[in-house]
């Protein structure tokens, strides 16, 4: 995820303070990683830098002043093109999981052992986020979906592999 995009998002809808930006995020889309306060100010400072954003007045507080932070038309720009370009899929091709079974079977460990060991920790993964899609609201719904359908792959994977162990092994060891 992009966070300045993000950012630079959460501004359309009119100018914000970085505290503000970061309670909006974490409302949004930080449920399982909310935003560091650094992270925010150092990306508004990044995002001003490049004039996606400028100052649109300070207030006097308790401590430093705070800067409510607007969106450019450049900023705009910038959102519209990242939300208009396809994000290349994740292909998984250097998975560690494979690598594991391929060097159990390299070193004569019991590679059916780490599959069914990864089978069970899937399982268990998608038993909690089963429950958190249950008892959440819409967004939390479609965020565990797109989990649990990861996980599901690596479940098929994971058969695969099993069913072919002896092939993979033989083949590893030439």
């Amino acid at each position: 995820m992009s966070i300045g995009h993000t950012l630079l998002g959460l501004l359309e809808s009119g100018p914000r303070h970085g505290y503000d930006l970061k309670r909006a995020f974490d409302e949004k889309f930080g449920h399982d990683r909310p935003l560091h306060y650094g992270q925010v100010y150092s990306t508004m400072s990044r995002l001003l830098k490049n004039g996606l954003v400028e100052v649109d007045g300070t207030e006097a507080g308790g401590g430093p002043e705070r800067k409510r932070y607007a969106i450019t038309d450049a900023g705009v720009t910038d959102v519209e093109r990242w939300l208009a370009t396809p994000q290349k899929p994740e292909e998984y091709l250097q998975s560690s999981l494979y690598t594991r079974v391929v060097l159990a079977l390299l070193t004569h460990r019991d590679a059916a052992d780490i599959l069914y060991t990864q089978r069970s920790e899937h399982l268990r993964s998608m038993r909690i986020l089963t429950d958190r899609k249950r008892k959440g609201d819409l967004a939390d719904q479609l965020i565990c979906d797109h989990a649990l359908f990861h996980l599901e792959a690596d479940l098929r994977w994971l058969e695969l592999t099993a069913a072919r162990l002896d092939t993979l092994r033989e083949a590893v060891a030439r």
